[in-house]
């Protein structure tokens, strides 16, 4: 008998993809989650954006790309929080040195 890992079990819970716009508080990032939607009326595509508050132990920085799980209630607004950093934004981390050298 092999032990083979188990595979990924599907999950049920929302996921959406955004960017961290802000990362100052303590194991909390704001998330912008942009999504399009078709105006009924005009036929013209809007671009909406929402933000949410996700609980945050990968240690995600401003700017870097983000997926985000639906989680129990954490605190009075924080209902997500980050399963994966996708992509990490160069942009922050050069900000991050400059500031530390001036």
């Amino acid at each position: 008998m092999s032990q083979e890992p188990e595979p990924k079990k599907a999950s049920r819970r929302n996921e959406q993809v955004g960017v961290v716009v802000s990362a100052k508080m303590q194991k909390t990032v704001v998330v912008a989650v942009e999504r399009l939607i078709h105006h009924a009326m005009y036929r013209k595509t809007l671009k909406r954006t929402s933000r949410f508050m996700a609980h945050d132990e990968k240690g995600a920085q401003r700017g870097d790309r983000v997926r985000i799980v639906e989680a129990r209630s954490l605190s009075k607004l924080k209902r997500w929080r980050v399963e994966e950093i996708l992509e990490k934004s160069a942009v922050a981390h050069t900000e991050d040195t400059a500031a530390a050298g001036a």
